[in-house]
């Protein structure tokens, strides 16, 4: 049943709330690491577009099967409900796995910018300590109970935008520009199209967040109208930061000169405002990386909690102690972040595979909709938000995730292998665990 029409969202607080998921921290890494393995400037600018355009589509797509299906923690619900239940585990289990790697490649952010403060030569190994160090400072915070107010949490996202705009404001310095050169031509139409597919892995990972639509299909008001619209407002105003900021680094630092720096931001700030007013700049960006470390140590482990409540993960991980702390899932999953930060220890590495997680999520997640509108084809809910094209937008939303997990399987094979080895090993413990209980049961 949706809300009373007074407490729907209206749509400027829809598209704020759009704007919110899906602006993050990656901005300041991810333009190097696409800039990196795209062989032209064009490839690289069309990345960012497309990537746009991806987060169009599949925010539509996600606002369509929440309103259709309204649960709470709907992401992970729509598996459960359309798949076979060891399809659903095996997936929602990657998506932990991925929510831990994008919080293991942030605090990488963060800890290469807060380093730039302090002289000496910083290895990846020192990035992964002091990433390691920050998890674990905000393991035991959560672990005592403790939390950073929602306050706190919407004052750095204040900052965060600021800090956008004070990049953007290098496109008004043109004393600050350098050239650039002209685009190079000597590559065929084959090469381009794999180029930008690398370029699309960190560009996935900078728009991700509009997935989390799914949790406001019902939410709207005026849904028909208001979602769509809000959808694109606030894609549009995400598209135009990203390129403009992408814009300033293309002329303070240059194309070449991007592909080798790791704190873009850094630069282009220092240029502007020399090293005092970047190393006040980084010292915000890391208090915005903590306070997305936070956020992801508080709301991951209640995901396995859920799991282990419905009797998916072991009864251990349902435990809580007298102060809410969920100590099992928390436990967990912070370690699963440092092993992955180990494990990899270079950004662009967990990226990959983080992303290639994911690309089994978005499109085994997406498809669903064809499912629910079957079901649901003679539905004459006007609260059920349908959106217009159907089904040109998922088709392009899933074959976008397809190119882009393709060109990771054949750029870092590792990475594809670990993560189809890890989906079938979650689906064999499904089964395993079925079995166990079921002969525990008949004991």
């Amino acid at each position: 049943m949706a809300p009373p029409d007074k407490t729907r969202l209206n749509l400027f607080t829809f598209t704020m709330i759009v704007v919110g998921l899906v602006i993050g921290m990656g901005i300041f890494r991810t333009a190097a690491t696409s800039a990196k393995v795209a062989i032209s400037p064009s490839v690289y600018f069309s990345a960012w577009l497309i990537g746009g355009l991806i987060a169009f589509c599949g925010a539509l797509t996600y606002a369509e099967i929440g309103s259709r299906f309204p649960a709470t923690g709907g992401y992970y619900q729509v598996f459960a409900k359309v798949y076979h239940p060891s399809v659903a585990f095996g997936i929602n289990c990657l998506i932990l796995v991925s929510n831990a790697a994008s919080l293991s490649g942030v605090a990488l952010i963060g800890s290469g910018y807060i380093l730039r403060l302090f002289p000496g030569v910083w290895t990846d190994t020192h990035k992964a300590i002091l990433s390691s160090f920050a998890i674990l400072v905000f393991y035991l915070i959560n672990l005592r109970g403790l939390r950073l107010s929602g306050l706190v949490q919407s004052v750095l996202m204040i900052i965060k935008i600021l800090m956008i705009l004070l990049l953007i404001s290098a496109l008004f310095f043109p004393s600050s520009h350098v050239m650039s050169g002209s685009e190079a031509a000597d590559y065929t139409s084959m090469e381009w199209i794999k180029s930008l597919g690398l370029s699309l892995i960190a560009v996935s990972f900078t728009y991700g967040g509009y997935q989390q639509t799914i949790n406001f299909g019902q939410e709207v008001r005026n849904p028909s109208v208001n979602i769509p619209r809000g959808i694109f407002i606030g894609l549009a105003i995400i598209v135009s930061l990203y390129l403009l900021v992408n814009l300033s680094y293309y002329n303070v630092i240059g194309f070449e000169n991007m592909k080798n720096e790791k704190e873009i931001a850094y630069v282009v700030v220092q240029k502007l405002f020399g090293s005092t007013g970047a190393s006040v700049f980084s010292a915000l960006l890391f208090l915005g990386v903590l306070a997305y470390v936070n956020g992801i140590l508080m709301s991951n482990p209640r995901v396995m909690y859920a799991m282990g409540v419905d009797g998916s993960l072991p009864s251990v991980f349902a435990k809580k102690n007298d102060k809410e702390v969920l100590p099992s899932a928390l436990t967990v999953f912070a370690l699963v972040c440092v092993v992955i930060l180990f494990f990899s220890q270079q950004f662009e590495q967990i990226l990959s595979f983080s992303i290639f997680l994911d690309c089994f999520g978005m499109i085994l997640s997406s498809a669903t909709i064809f499912w629910f509108r079957r079901k649901q084809k003679a539905e004459g809910n006007k609260d059920v938000y349908k959106m217009r094209w159907f089904p040109l937008p998922v088709i392009f939303f899933i074959a976008a995730y397809l190119f882009v997990g393709i060109s990771i399987i054949l750029n870092d094979s590792k990475s594809a292998i670990t993560g189809t080895v890890l989906l079938g090993l979650f689906v064999l413990i499904y089964f395993i665990r079925k079995k166990f209980i079921g002969h525990s049961r008949n004991l």
